[in-house]
């Protein structure tokens, strides 16, 4: 039950005071004052103050006296550029309060709230569910992007083949979704080692009866790493492929090429023979055009006949 919103930074302990009760701090873009006061009210180090000051963290569980500190992205994929955009928020979690940091309204806190408000009866666990339905949201983020990245990498290794697919485009493409993968990767890879942190009994952060949540959480992200890694491999041997396919048609071109070079030589090498300025049988006679001609016609029409049976031409 909700018992005081929008208080003032300086009453946080004191709602703390009461007997059972919760609290939740949500700061968007704060100076450093506001943590300043937030730091006297829980007793925050100062190590992690300034982790929360100075974003751009990389995702970490930092462990202090009497509170804890989270640093962790939510990832979103986008299907335009085949980038991974990522937004950041810190958070300190102490035994009865919960205070999250975000660098900027892209990170989507209501749905953060809506995950809580969604499981109520779990509510009951206080700071271990907030941290639970937290870190399942910034989860679901690596899922649903690395789910969409794999689609559209399917989605281009199937162009691959097709005659009038754009190459350059497409290996574009390749490049901005491994780009994707590698920021994805970033992110999604340490978040293993965090909740598996927070599993640890000695924390005693995650109660009996939210235990197999977040086992199902670390369930996910060891599947999400397990995804990114397959298709950073995928997206390789896509890439490869693409370059491989390129290199085949270019020679298919050059062979071709050479095989109608080789027959616009004969007329050129038996022209260039009868133009000599010097006597040879049938000089200056109409019977030397006529086989000149016939040799021409000839000679080009077998190499043509044995250029295409080669498959040359």
């Amino acid at each position: 039950m909700i018992v005081d919103q929008n208080f003032p930074l300086a009453d946080v302990s004191e709602h703390l005071d009461e007997p059972l009760s919760v609290v939740w701090v949500d700061l968007c873009r704060p100076d450093i004052s506001e943590l300043e006061v937030l730091a006297s009210e829980l007793d925050l180090h100062a190590l992690a103050v300034e982790d929360a000051v100075n974003l751009h963290q990389r995702p970490k569980l930092d462990r202090y006296a009497d509170h804890l500190f989270l640093s962790g992205y939510r990832a979103r994929f986008d299907a335009d550029t085949g980038n991974v955009t990522t937004s950041e928020v810190a958070a300190f979690i102490t035994e009865r309060a919960l205070v999250t940091v975000r660098k900027d309204d892209r990170f989507d806190i209501d749905a953060v709230t809506a995950r809580w408000d969604g499981s109520p009866d779990l509510a009951r666990n206080g700071v271990g569910y907030l941290v639970y339905g937290l870190i399942d949201y910034l989860v679901d983020g690596y899922f649903e992007a690395v789910q969409s990245l794999d689609e559209e990498i399917e989605d281009v290794a199937a162009q691959l083949f097709e005659p009038a697919a754009d190459q350059e485009k497409l290996q574009r493409r390749i490049f901005d979704l491994r780009r994707g993968l590698v920021v994805l990767r970033r992110v999604s890879l340490p978040m293993r080692e965090v909740v598996n942190t927070i599993l640890r009994r000695d924390l005693r952060l995650v109660t009996e009866e939210m235990g197999p949540y977040f086992q199902d959480v670390y369930d996910h992200i060891l599947r999400v790493t397990e995804w990114t890694e397959s298709l950073r491999d995928l997206a390789t041997s896509v890439l490869e492929a693409n370059l491989a396919i390129q290199g085949n048609r270019l020679n298919v071109i050059t062979k071709k090429v050479t095989g109608w070079a080789a027959i616009i030589a004969v007329p050129t090498a038996i022209t260039g023979f009868y133009g000599q300025n010097v006597p040879y049988p049938d000089f200056g006679q109409f019977s030397g055009f006529i086989t000149s001609c016939a040799l021409i016609l000839g000679l080009g029409v077998a190499l043509y006949v044995i250029f295409k049976r080669k498959d040359w031409i």
